[in-house]
């Protein structure tokens, strides 16, 4: 056999070369992202004058003319005797929001006992921290620790009445504060609830299959508020006599119920996006019903239905404000219950108190949001980190 000689053998990569200079820089971004066609353009240029029209009136409105002190409605007031202020003054009344802060956050509770509440935060951000970090480990003892040992110590602290702490009752609690506890046990409650509401839902056991259809739909097919009164007016009427649950348990159980309903609707359609293969794979290797559930599907099918389970989450968030009806003052709550203060009936006062719980609602659904993308991104087997 002939053997040739190899003139030539590369060793190393050629080295990238710049793109064309018509391929990048701002021109490039601009006709790729803004101007690539007529519809883009003239898109573009619609919301370039809606925010040319909008936004600098708004910024005067919420910073450059807002009142961010005083201690009365004088402070804030856009008329005075005689007729308009000589300043024109017309912004936000920040001095209501700062007046009235610490009742928007803990409502009625006592003054002198609300570092237990700020306790209880501080508990809480330490253990949700880690939970929600995948690098740190021990995530099982972390979750033992945040869903069943903080809801019993945070329970003793927030009503006392033990240990030499004072008793508080809940129609003390109010603001941010019931907010996020009714957010917090309706999401612990309802994750869970729903997972064996959807198995239940999809069993071959006709009983189990018929309950969990008929409390699915009876509880989708009414309003929260609906449910709300149920538990607050017509539960009691089913209990023994001398019997009592606390107003804001009630709510709790309402939310709860509301929303193990919905997120079981959820899961159930991650549960019927797996393939019929995966249930037969585990059978074929003699898993047991549990093994099969807990090691192949329902991981499978959570990761699917991530953008579903937060956008339940979100909703439950937002949807405790429904607690109002029934006489329980949270954040939302709270705030409306002060535009009833004379000391600031102001014509901006309410606007001000509005845009300042819209905010806090705002800023706790966004990082819910994002989070889920970051999850969402971590589980895509196919994505490059």
């Amino acid at each position: 056999m002939q053997e040739h000689d190899l003139s030539f053998v590369r060793v190393e990569m050629i080295n990238a070369e710049a793109p064309p200079r018509s391929e990048q820089g701002l021109g490039h971004w601009l006709h790729t992202n803004l101007f690539a066609s007529v519809t883009d353009s003239v898109l573009t240029v619609v919301g370039i004058a809606i925010l040319v029209l909008t936004l600098p009136p708004l910024v005067d409105w919420l910073f450059l003319s807002a009142q961010w002190t005083g201690t009365d409605r004088s402070f804030c007031a856009t008329t005075v005797q005689g007729g308009v202020r000589p300043d024109g003054w017309s912004g936000a009344c920040w001095a209501f929001v700062a007046d009235k802060f610490q009742q928007f956050i803990y409502g009625r509770y006592p003054v002198g006992e609300r570092w237990r509440v700020d306790l209880v935060a501080i508990m809480f951000i330490l253990l949700l921290a880690p939970l929600l970090i995948p690098s740190v480990p021990r995530k099982g003892l972390n979750a033992l620790l945040l869903f069943i040992v903080f809801p019993v110590v945070a329970f003793v602290l927030l009503l006392g009445g033990w240990f030499g702490l004072l008793h508080v009752e809940t129609p003390l609690w109010g603001g941010l504060m019931v907010t996020l506890i009714l957010s917090f046990v309706g999401i612990s409650v309802s994750l869970p609830c729903g997972v064996i509401l959807a198995l239940g839902r999809r069993s071959r056991l006709p009983v189990v299959k018929m309950v969990c259809v008929a409390f699915i739909e009876l509880i989708r097919g009414v309003p929260l508020v609906t449910v709300l009164f149920m538990a607050s007016v017509m539960l009691p009427l089913f209990l023994p006599p001398g019997t009592y649950f606390d107003k804001l348990l009630r709510a709790i159980v309402g939310v709860a119920i509301f929303a193990s309903a919905y997120m079981a609707e959820v899961i159930r359609g991650g549960l019927q996006a797996i393939p019929k293969g995966q249930f037969e794979g585990a059978d074929s290797l003699g898993l047991t019903y549990a093994q099969k559930m807990r090691l192949i599907i329902l991981p499978q099918a959570m990761k699917l239905v991530i953008p579903g389970i937060v956008s339940e989450f979100i909703g439950l968030f937002k949807d405790t404000t429904l607690v109002y009806v029934i006489g329980m003052f949270d954040l939302l709550g709270s705030v409306q219950q002060n535009f009833s203060d004379a000391t600031w009936a102001t014509a901006q006062t309410p606007m001000t108190g509005l845009v300042f719980a819209g905010f806090i609602y705002f800023v706790f659904c966004a990082g819910m949001s994002r989070y889920s993308m970051f999850m969402e991104r971590r589980l895509d087997t196919g994505h490059k980190r």
